[in-house]
């Protein structure tokens, strides 16, 4: 992981985002504060956010519960 500053950053953003491609991490940082963190591009990032994707469905085996409860109503108390 490399940092550098905002400064340098904009002085050598070619080599910088060529280091990138290589498969290196560059942090940014204005008055030694992290702004921003370029990581090499990955398929992963194309991949819905977990809270976007479907969720898990959940089955159980026997009777569906509607079917239940009708059947229960129906035989009375």
């Amino acid at each position: 992981m490399k940092t550098v500053t905002f400064t340098e950053f904009r002085r050598h953003a070619s080599t910088l985002l060529t280091e990138v491609e290589q498969g290196q991490t560059v942090i940014i940082v204005r008055h030694s504060k992290p702004i921003a963190e370029l990581i090499p591009y990955s398929d992963k990032a194309e991949r819905l956010p977990a809270w976007k994707q479907p969720g898990i469905k959940l089955t159980l085996p026997g009777a569906e519960l509607s079917a239940a409860i009708l059947a229960e109503r129906e035989s009375g108390p």
